[in-house]
């Protein structure tokens, strides 16, 4: 239940000729403190409640519990959340052994891309496609939980 991830800025759309799926992510935030984040998410036709714990020191790992809920129930709580839901596409692109997870945002994030790649340990090698950018891991301003409250487009 420890999830351990990389962060990435995307520095070109060619991941999308690339990619295998495609999907409508709708998510908002019950809690967002950094401590414990609650989120009620849609992909697709699908649904899920994730609980995530703080982020290690390197910021590379932490808790992770997801359930898979309702449409109907994630609708409903979803009107509930903080102000700040994210709208976003992600695809998803199989490199070598991993599959990077690549969100482009809307509304109020648009012009933002981003590519995360969940790996076994911290240290795990992986190839790095040639739109991947500076990695911003360590940066809480890339979490979705601060994008919610804090959208990208006001960053000036």
């Amino acid at each position: 239940m420890i999830e351990i991830e990389r962060k990435f800025l995307v520095t070109s759309e060619a991941f999308k000729k690339e990619a295998f799926t495609q999907n409508r992510i709708k998510q908002g935030y019950l809690s967002s403190a950094p401590e414990r984040t609650v989120r009620v998410r849609t992909k697709g036709d699908r649904a899920f409640m994730t609980v995530k714990g703080a982020s290690s020191e390197s910021g590379l790992s932490r808790f992770e519990w997801e359930k898979e809920i309702s449409i109907d129930e994630a609708t409903k709580l979803l009107e509930l959340c903080e102000k700040g839901v994210i709208d976003k596409t992600r695809f998803e692109v199989k490199k070598g052994k991993h599959i990077f997870e690549i969100d482009e945002f809307h509304g109020e994030n648009e012009g933002l891309i981003m590519a995360e790649i969940e790996l076994t340990s911290e240290n795990e090698n992986f190839e790095k496609p040639y739109w991947l950018g500076q990695e911003v891991t360590n940066d809480k301003r890339y979490y979705n939980s601060y994008l919610s409250a804090n959208p990208y487009k006001t960053w000036g």
